[in-house]
């Protein structure tokens, strides 16, 4: 009896995760890998735009680097969402909610 229910509750709780992962986590890494993305396009722009003036190449310069500290703390993000499905034995539902194709 208490082995069907540690079953039934880690069930649950996987459904769970799973729901949050499809519905809020891994929209939102992507939104954000888009927005760390654009700012560094943006300074990459901005550095050769202004390659004549120092104060334009610095902000350039500045932006690039907030663009790959963002893009690197979202893949940190992914790496640890990894590392905790991988503990909770996750990994399948994971890797269906990342295609699409978890039916939950």
């Amino acid at each position: 009896m208490y082995a069907y229910a540690a079953t039934q509750a880690q069930a649950v709780a996987q459904g769970f995760l799973m729901k949050i992962n499809e519905a809020i986590l891994f929209p939102l890494i992507t939104f954000m890998m888009a927005i760390a993305l654009l700012v560094f396009l943006y300074g990459a722009f901005e550095y050769v735009k202004g390659a004549t003036n120092d104060g334009d190449r610095e902000k350039g310069r500045r932006h690039l680097l907030y663009g790959t500290i963002g893009m690197l703390v979202m893949l940190s993000a992914v790496s640890i969402l990894y590392i905790a499905a991988s503990t909770f034995e996750l990994e399948q539902e994971l890797d269906d909610a990342t295609e699409g194709t978890y039916l939950g």
